[in-house]
């Protein structure tokens, strides 16, 4: 069996913790996909732009071998892991997987979506339209999907979050807001509620506080289990002191974005970014 890439997808993920679980927890954050040329794919096109939703078959271009079994962000009561079949995750005896974005517009060779959670470069196999009167079936049961713990929680920014995240969307393409409220929103990082595995989450449980990683930077917040909310402190660099002298080695080209950001070029009246390494 061959089967070659019609096309690629490109986003705002670039990296594996960078993508959301569901796409829809990342709508207004738009990508595209852009289909090879060559290949009578403007007619395969035809008719598609009348469609609100697609389905996107893609490959998990990122990832090698498989897991028999696999552990979800949010299990359910009394369960570690779940079959890899009776799961979502990317680890998968073929490395397929399915994806129903938000249809914008189509130009050319070009889709525009959102509410995609593929990764930048992505390959994708096929695209096919999703149809609510054969594709949804809200009343379908979900196995133990329908036992996981907890609801959405809220995700508040403090006005030294705010501040400084503002400033560093004026100077980068790097989103913290929006990957804290995906990676936050579920509440599952304490020993009973939160998913205590995730390598880039380290928690205080009796403080309630917590550091995310986003790339090179670190987001610092706060969380009640009794309100359900969390709240976004502060930003911080994940580069020491040494990490950021002149002549150390630059591997993510990033390092002068994060000495701008320390050494004074946000200016608010409530805060000021704190050291490198905090």
């Amino acid at each position: 069996m061959q089967i070659s890439p019609i096309g690629k997808f490109y986003g705002d993920a670039v990296y594996k913790y960078d993508a959301p679980r569901q796409g829809r927890l990342f709508a207004g954050h738009p990508g595209r996909i852009e289909l090879a040329a060559g290949q009578n794919f403007e007619m395969a096109l035809r008719d598609l732009e009348g469609f609100e939703r697609i389905w996107v078959i893609f490959q998990f271009h990122e990832n090698e071998g498989w897991r028999p079994t696999t552990r979800p962000p949010v299990p359910p009561k009394g369960k570690d892991r779940v079959g890899t079949f009776a799961s979502r995750s990317p680890y998968r005896p073929n490395p397929i997987g399915l994806s129903c974005v938000r249809l914008l517009k189509v130009e050319g060779l070009t889709l525009f979506v959102d509410e995609a959670d593929l990764l930048n470069g992505t390959p994708v196999l096929d695209i096919k339209p999703y149809i609510p009167m054969a594709d949804a079936f809200p009343d379908a049961k979900a196995g133990w999907v329908e036992e996981q713990v907890g609801d959405l929680w809220t995700v508040e920014m403090s006005d030294d979050f705010s501040a400084q995240h503002r400033w560093i969307v004026e100077h980068s393409d790097f989103d913290l807001e929006s990957f804290a409220q995906v990676q936050l929103s579920r509440g599952n990082f304490s020993k009973d509620v939160f998913d205590s595995s995730r390598r880039r989450l380290m928690v205080d449980e009796n403080a309630c506080t917590g550091v995310l990683a986003y790339r090179t930077f670190r987001i610092h917040f706060r969380y009640s289990e009794l309100e359900r909310k969390v709240v976004l402190l502060r930003i911080t660099s994940g580069y020491s002191a040494e990490d950021l002298k002149p002549d150390a080695e630059d591997k993510y080209g990033d390092k002068q974005l994060h000495r701008d950001f320390i050494f004074g070029l946000i200016s608010t009246s409530n805060t000021r970014p704190s050291g490198a390494g905090d």
